[in-house]
């Protein structure tokens, strides 16, 4: 037994202006604690950007190991979590609350310990020494204090090794996923731009309800159906929801059984997001589910995100907190022709059913990874027995 601290030191990030943080896309990355997902690993959707100068000591480069020692949430989510800085064009920022580890001792394998960090026991034991209520914080010496049992230098490099590989296929997956959507997109785009047909929105697409069962009423929880509400939005899929019902509940509440490829965008809360449920799942009252009517949920899918699109631009400029079933009855799209339509689902229903398919396969290699890191970590599973 040892301490990380044996092994590693922290730096340190630096105070970026405010005045310069900006949602606009300029390949400069202000890593911040929202790039850290729950678990660990780097989260590069939602990212913020930096404008102004900085100084180049405050570059970080690729695969250098972070740590995030702040977190917004009660329960720390991913205080602690470590993560690996993507390999990409984008340069990447190193702000105040993310530490950058320096493995400085040579007994010590830079990706076991990036692999020790993302365990829950060693996570619970940041949050239980971290201050602060409402925002957690942790500090260097609370992480260099936590206690590590280090196996040999090979058996460390073994395991990282299984777990990074798992890791990296799951990446490359979500990289074809990105790409298969894009083209998707572009081909939609361009067909949809040279159409001349405009019809109303709800002449084509049925807008449907949803609602909650009774919160107290614990017989109608936690069951084994999916209850999407806007935390959930997937990209474009949504497996796993925060919140589940069951039977009981799903016959006590104004929702019913959405198939796969119902596309739900969200009208409350985080307004005009628009995903596909890749499970059956029942909905609440802050989402509408859309179904085609004789028309194709793919296209479903493309024409709502047009729609929201025009909608967030109409409200340019005012609050944009809700949308309404009075705003889609309104709202005029342009209508693929026969022959458009036809080609379009040539070329994009293979692509989503892929997409779908790495979704499913992501899923099970998140939960194999998930369910062998601990036990790797401890000794339990001997990592010479594991062939992937």
């Amino acid at each position: 037994m040892a301490k990380l601290g044996d092994f590693m030191r922290i730096k340190h990030g630096f105070a970026f202006k405010g005045d310069y943080i900006t949602a606009e896309d300029n390949e400069i990355v202000l890593v911040t604690p929202g790039n850290f997902e729950i678990g660990g690993g780097f989260k590069e959707k939602k990212c913020k950007f930096f404008s102004g100068d900085y100084p180049k000591d405050y570059v970080l480069h690729a695969d250098d190991l972070i740590v995030t020692m702040t977190d917004l949430s009660k329960q720390g989510d991913t205080l602690g979590y470590s993560a690996r800085v993507p390999n990409s064009n984008r340069i990447y920022l190193h702000n105040q609350r993310i530490g950058l580890v320096d493995v400085f001792n040579p007994n010590a394998d830079k990706d076991y310990l990036y692999w020790f960090m993302r365990t829950p026991q060693y996570q619970k034991k940041i949050v239980a020494t971290a201050s602060g209520s409402t925002v957690k914080h942790t500090s260097p010496s609370r992480i260099c204090d936590v206690e590590i049992n280090l196996p040999s230098i090979d058996k460390q490099k073994k395991i990282a090794s299984l777990l990074t590989s798992i890791e990296k296929k799951i990446h490359i997956s979500e990289r074809i996923n990105d790409n298969l959507e894009q083209q998707a997109a572009a081909l939609f785009s361009s067909l949809y731009n040279r159409s001349n047909t405009e019809v109303r929105y709800t002449d084509l697409i049925q807008i449907l309800g949803g609602g909650t069962p009774k919160t107290g009423e614990t017989a109608y929880w936690n069951g084994n159906i999916a209850f999407f509400t806007p935390k959930d939005v997937g990209t474009p899929y949504t497996f796993i929801t925060e919140k589940t019902i069951t039977e009981e509940g799903l016959s006590h509440c104004n929702s019913r059984l959405y198939p796969v490829n119902t596309v739900f965008v969200t009208a409350r809360g985080t307004v005009g997001k628009v995903g596909l449920s890749g499970v059956p799942m029942a909905m609440n009252q802050s989402c509408y589910a859309l179904v085609g009517k004789e028309t194709h949920q793919l296209l479903v899918y493309f024409y709502t995100l047009k729609a929201v699109d025009r909608l967030k631009h109409k409200a340019s400029g005012a609050v944009f907190d809700a949308i309404t079933t009075r705003d889609f009855d309104s709202e005029q799209i342009m209508k693929l022709s026969d022959d458009n339509a036809k080609a379009f689902l040539y070329v994009a229903e293979p692509m989503f059913q892929e997409i779908l398919n790495n979704s499913i396969e992501n899923l099970q290699l998140s939960t194999l990874r998930d369910f062998l890191l601990p036990k790797l970590m401890s000794g339990e599973i001997d990592v010479s027995s594991v062939q992937l």
